[in-house]
């Protein structure tokens, strides 16, 4: 198996489950050392109470071929995370590649909800997850990623720049803090271009994490049961396919090419010619727009 990223250090801080779980084993796969990082461990779970941990996370990327390093990180914590880039300089000397996948909000946003009637709380807890996070981990890590040229930083969020443009996403609070993300690549580009670095906006499509599957009641295994309540599920992927989007970016040797750009896995999927486990290219994004937005019925042809 070819392993591009053989001598490639990552690090992908929010990895415990869902897109940061898919990008660290797809990093693994093409041979890079990956730190993972979450508050999820074996010996405590978060408040999501959920039973993946950042150790299995390290587990399955050493298994796919590259090396996983569990670190328990709360990236809120500025001494957590200057002590986690402390230690991956101390053990690589480098870091190749920074994945912001930190998240931890999907039990604080309500559907819909107007900001005046949003539990206040939960919106500024979500922002300081979903933002404040990745600029505390950017902070600390952009140092040693550009003791080297070729660094890539992708910042995950959920949508498009062209889509969240034109859609309210969710809620206010959620609108705010994903269309952050995507204006945290675009700022990083202009400050990491001249300097021989990279930076991405990175979004998956409707994607079949381990909370998107429980909460339809199906497994990976039969995920297609779900159709019947869900038909516009037809068009969902595994979060390895976004994976697969960043290992082909990493090792892009023209990767600069994108940078501070929008960037989505199915249209990635299609320049760099990779798949999803099941041999599709799921266009989520072109589908949404083309065919759920546009109130057709549920129709993948074309679209994977």
């Amino acid at each position: 198996m070819s392993q591009p990223l053989k001598d490639k250090v990552a690090l992908v801080a929010g990895a415990t489950r869902g897109a940061g779980r898919g990008i660290a084993v797809e990093l693994g796969a093409a041979g890079a050392t990956v730190y993972v990082t979450g508050r999820s461990t074996r010996n405590h779970r978060s408040e999501y109470d959920r039973p993946e941990t950042v150790e299995d996370t390290a587990d399955l990327v050493t298994a796919a071929g590259g090396q996983g390093i569990a670190v328990p990180t709360d990236h809120l914590d500025p001494a957590q995370v200057r002590t986690l880039v402390d230690r991956i300089a101390d053990e690589q000397g480098h870091l190749d590649v920074l994945v912001n996948d930190i998240w931890g909000g999907e039990l604080l946003f309500d559907w819909d909800a107007p900001v005046w009637e949003h539990d206040l709380d939960k919106g500024l807890r979500l922002l300081r997850l979903a933002v404040e996070t990745h600029a505390i981990t950017s902070h600390h890590a952009l140092p040693l990623l550009l003791r080297r040229p070729g660094g890539l930083v992708v910042e995950m969020t959920d949508g498009t720049d062209a889509y969240n443009r034109e859609n309210y996403r969710v809620s206010f609070f959620y609108d705010l803090a994903k269309t952050s993300v995507l204006r945290m690549a675009f700022s990083l580009g202009h400050e990491l271009g001249p300097r021989g670095a990279t930076a991405v906006a990175l979004t998956p499509g409707w994607m079949r994490s381990e909370i998107m599957l429980d909460t339809f009641g199906v497994r990976e295994e039969n995920w297609r049961d779900a159709l019947d309540k869900v038909p516009h599920f037809a068009i969902s992927e595994t979060p390895r396919y976004v994976g697969r989007a960043v290992a082909a970016l990493a090792a892009d040797p023209e990767v600069s090419r994108w940078n501070g750009r929008s960037l989505d896995a199915g249209s990635l999927a299609r320049t760099y010619g990779f798949t999803d486990l099941d041999g599709s290219r799921p266009d989520a994004w072109r589908y949404l727009v083309e065919v759920q937005d546009a109130g057709k019925p549920a129709d993948v042809t074309g679209y994977r």
